[in-house]
């Protein structure tokens, strides 16, 4: 049954992974224009600039980074700690300019980052794994 576990826990990763991925991906090459109408967005928040530009230049990298790394099971741990906090800094940031219709996509990507931290020794399938048998 460890492998139903392991083969789910794979594929929720990759899941999770490509998702993140993805909207690192797509964001890279125009990060410029999706900072502008991040800024945009907050100019009438409680946020101030000098902290919303920073962020939002680091989102699509940190998005692509933690992607790359859960498709990869590499630092498997805290590619997903990393996950889960930039989604409540989303959530924060969404209650901000009371973007409420996001904030569902933003919870249920934290209950998969958190959910897989939960059952993280079924990560079997993992570059965390192969490299700890090399290691020993």
């Amino acid at each position: 049954m460890s492998k139903n576990y392991n083969l789910a826990y794979l594929l929720i990763r990759l899941a999770i992974g490509v998702s993140m991925f993805g909207h690192g991906l797509v964001r890279l090459p125009k990060l410029s224009g999706f900072v502008s109408h991040i800024v945009g967005n907050f100019k009438d928040s409680m946020i101030p600039g000098f902290l919303t530009t920073p962020f939002a230049y680091s989102i699509p990298i940190i998005e692509f980074v933690v992607g790359v790394l859960l498709i990869l099971g590499f630092f498997t741990k805290q590619a997903l700690v990393v996950g889960c906090v930039l989604m409540i800094a989303l959530v924060f940031g969404s209650t901000m300019i009371e973007n409420w219709s996001i904030i569902d996509s933003q919870l249920i990507h934290a209950l998969v980052f958190s959910g897989l931290l939960i059952t993280i020794n079924y990560n079997y399938l993992a570059l965390d794994n192969n490299l700890k048998k090399i290691i020993k």
